[in-house]
């Protein structure tokens, strides 16, 4: 019986570098039976939290890796008996950080995908590696559940050749597909496409700007529903400053860095990808509630901020330019869900653009925090990867 013929409990998994997202669905009525966050993981404070028939569970608790907080979800999943027994859930969705060329579209997950996925680890170090570990969890927990794979990367692959290939030998992208990937792709088309059913038009009417911002951030530039550009590139590393990644950084610093310090190539990458961002500036914390907390009396949290806060808008600037015209500014996100004053850090400057924020708006968390006479609208847009999954899994599927 295939997946769409009758109703199916789908679990839709996404593992970010420092989070698991998860929701349990009834498809194709796209109801959700519970869904969940565990974040902060690898910290002693790690918060687990699940909602589900009208309740919710949280917990503080030490988690160190994601391994654990797969285990902690199944666990779960029995003991507040949103399922009797984990053979109830035929459909599983796993978010994957980077497909390279190998997967334009989401994937059936067998030998094969598991090998190529394994194998892009090193163009996603913080992400491939976890999604991996969610996948292996729950094939073992669920051996007769058909897994899928979709990708960040496939949204991207609409953009141009100009865009997506780097100003190096040409024989690179030819040998080793070095070229710009970009990420967060089912959330810039979720947050894109749901922002289009808001205000009633179609998407191929619309330019877009969207802001996904987190531990992970990316900016994308959407035309008609076609993602044109996006500031992450061969890897997540890419684009804005983040939680413990770099963003853009004048690639000379590293042989500068590796003769100066006697660092090897290994002890560069994990430098950019893991002690950056955030937590590199601040010495604090790569959690930007940390930071932003701090920032009232630490100078290093403060500058670490201001530092986000203007990468975003730089991005922001450039697509402005790359798309002409622009009808909305969309935020989503951790971050961009979460925090005004990121928001109207962000939006403020724009204002000799003709763009102008409504800060009572902004600050009561209104999904239009723009003006009326604003050229440009200013939304929120709360992101649902795990229901773009989660129907992923049943078209894969079929």
């Amino acid at each position: 019986m295939s997946l769409n013929e009758t109703s199916q409990k789908i679990i839709a998994i996404n593992a970010g570098s420092s989070s698991l997202k998860f929701q349990l669905f009834s498809m194709p009525d796209e109801v959700s039976l519970c869904q969940g966050l565990v974040e902060r993981i690898g910290l002693a404070d790690a918060i687990f939290t699940m909602k589900f028939n009208g309740q919710k569970v949280s917990k503080t608790i030490s988690i160190a890796n994601h391994q654990q907080a797969v285990d902690m979800l199944l666990t779960s999943l029995i003991e507040y008996r949103i399922v009797a027994d984990l053979k109830e859930i035929q459909g599983v969705g796993h978010r994957v950080a980077h497909g390279g060329e190998y997967f334009p579209d989401s994937a059936i997950i067998n030998d094969d995908t598991i090998e190529k996925i394994t194998r892009l680890s090193d163009l996603a170090p913080l992400h491939n590696p976890v999604n991996l570990t969610g996948i292996h969890a729950f094939k073992q927990a669920l051996p007769d559940a058909k897994a899928v794979a979709v990708f960040d990367t496939s949204f991207h692959q609409t953009m141009a050749k100009p865009d997506y290939i780097y100003p190096i030998p040409y024989e690179y992208y030819r040998k080793h597909g070095i070229r710009r990937y970009g990420f967060h792709g089912t959330s810039h088309k979720y947050v894109a496409n749901h922002y289009a059913e808001m205000i009633g038009k179609p998407i191929a009417d619309l330019n877009l700007i969207t802001c996904h911002l987190g531990n992970g951030s990316s900016i994308c530039a959407i035309k008609g529903g076609e993602s044109v550009h996006t500031s992450m590139g061969f890897t997540p590393l890419a684009g804005v400053m983040m939680g413990t990644r770099c963003g853009d950084i004048d690639p000379s610093i590293l042989p500068f860095l590796a003769e100066k310090e006697s660092l090897t190539l290994s002890q560069l990458n994990e430098m950019m990808n893991s002690r950056s961002g955030f937590l590199g500036v601040s010495e604090l914390s790569h959690d930007c509630r940390d930071i932003q907390q701090a920032s009232k009396t630490n100078q290093q949290a403060k500058l670490a901020l201001d530092m986000f806060v203007e990468r975003v808008r730089a991005y922001v600037g450039q697509y402005l330019v790359k798309l002409g015209r622009v009808d909305a500014i969309l935020f989503t996100g951790g971050i961009g869900e979460n925090s005004t004053d990121i928001r109207e850090s962000v939006c403020c400057s724009l204002e000799p653009l003709g763009i102008f924020v409504d800060v009572n708006k902004n600050r009561s968390k209104s999904t239009i925090f723009s003006t009326q006479e604003s050229s440009i609208s200013l939304a929120v847009i709360e992101t649902n990867e795990e229901l773009m999954i989660a129907k992923d899994v049943m078209r894969v599927s079929l």
